[in-house]
């Protein structure tokens, strides 16, 4: 029945939320014939495949894990792994009317504020892979400012703002990362307007830590596209504070991705870390003895960064003029006296902890690794 089903109108859409729910029995058989199922609605009709599969992710009578399914299988007709599949897609999804994309982007964006958050963190990724696509072209130039739209409502607006505000904070972040080989699809206008709403969500009023962490790993996307801002003193400065306060956090998540993002600042615009050089290093020794692993690590990683930067400016000075580097602003040899110490303590901490704990072993590895680039 599958087969006439698929070449009748429209597999209906009671029928896809079964096919959705057979492609995860534990039956294989069964699994195998609703992917067969989904192959032909794929192939009889694909505005009405994508669309229904959008009509599924965003109906909150739908179970979640057929919503899930559909979102996920959504995001796959956008985007592949393969350039020739993805090229595809991408004129698959292009060649569709305006109003049949404008369509699905509506439903998309209401979904970001459905009552199950993990809807509207699926509803994120499929909206960031259409940006993705739609930006570059001048497909989509609202999209910023819908989202940015999200973050102003409130708890009146809506009835899940919690939920709306982090899934919009995750699809800014997916966004940018959508398009970092395209920095220039985003105007400043939108850069500035999408930094102020992440930074915003980064402050330590913030009450709900989901929402302080999605804005963290924003940031950290949002980084490359920063560049402007990074040459205005004032703006460059709430940035850096907002992410030193998110170091702070009392959540490990949002601690170890401000670290991360301090991490992208070094690689992208080294010497602009200059005046904040001695927080940094306060900050950054008290993880480096105290925290937890992963936050540990990332703070040693900020220093591995600064002085691969410096080694990569002193060498290519050398190959040119043999003159030291002007670009070098010795940050490492300031801090070298007091960060040594400190990366040394992690390799005594390790053969204390060694039959206790692996993660100080993987502390230690990175504080030798550290201290080789920083002898450098």
């Amino acid at each position: 029945g599958a087969h006439r089903m698929a070449s009748g109108q429209q597999a209906g859409t009671v029928g896809l939320t079964s096919v959705l729910q057979s492609a995860q029995s534990a039956d294989a058989a069964l699994r195998g014939q609703s992917e067969q199922h989904l192959q032909q609605l794929r192939d009889h009709d694909h505005y009405q495949f994508v669309s229904s599969l959008t009509s599924e992710l965003c109906d909150d009578s739908k179970p979640i894990d057929t919503r899930r399914l559909a979102g996920l299988i959504l995001k796959n007709e956008l985007d592949a792994k393969d350039e020739a599949r993805k090229n595809a897609l991408v004129q698959k999804w292009v060649e569709l009317s305006p109003e049949q994309r404008g369509n699905m982007k509506e439903r998309l964006l209401c979904a970001l504020g459905a009552q199950v958050t993990e809807v509207g963190k699926v509803a994120a990724q499929v909206i960031a892979k259409i940006a993705g696509i739609e930006i570059p072209r001048r497909l989509w130039p609202d999209l910023v400012q819908k989202l940015l739209q999200n973050m102003s409502a409130d708890q009146s607006q809506h009835v899940h703002f919690g939920s709306l505000k982090l899934c919009t904070l995750e699809t800014l972040g997916y966004v940018c990362e959508e398009l970092t080989d395209n920095v220039a699809s985003l105007e400043q206008a939108e850069v500035n307007s999408i930094l102020t709403a992440v930074v915003q969500g980064m402050q330590k009023e913030e009450p709900n830590p989901d929402v302080r962490h999605a804005a963290t790993c924003a940031l950290l996307n949002a980084v490359e596209f920063a560049s402007v801002n990074f040459e205005n003193e004032s703006e460059q400065k709430y940035i850096m504070q907002m992410i030193f306060e998110c170091t702070q956090s009392p959540d490990s998540r949002t601690r170890k991705a401000a670290f991360e993002c301090v991490v992208a600042i070094a690689g992208a615009y080294y010497p602009k870390l200059l005046p904040y050089m001695n927080d940094l290093y306060m900050i950054s020794c008290k993880a480096i003895r105290s925290d937890e692993e992963a936050v540990a690590l990332q703070s040693i990683e900020v220093w591995c960064t600064i002085a691969e930067e410096e080694i990569a400016i002193l060498d290519e000075a050398d190959d040119e003029t043999g003159d030291s580097a002007s670009g070098c602003h010795n940050i490492i040899k300031g801090a070298a006296p007091h960060l040594v110490p400190v990366l040394l303590e992690t390799l005594t901490r390790q053969e204390e902890d060694q039959l206790q704990d692996e993660g100080s072993w993987d502390v230690a590895m990175a504080g030798a690794t550290c201290l080789g680039l920083v002898a450098n």
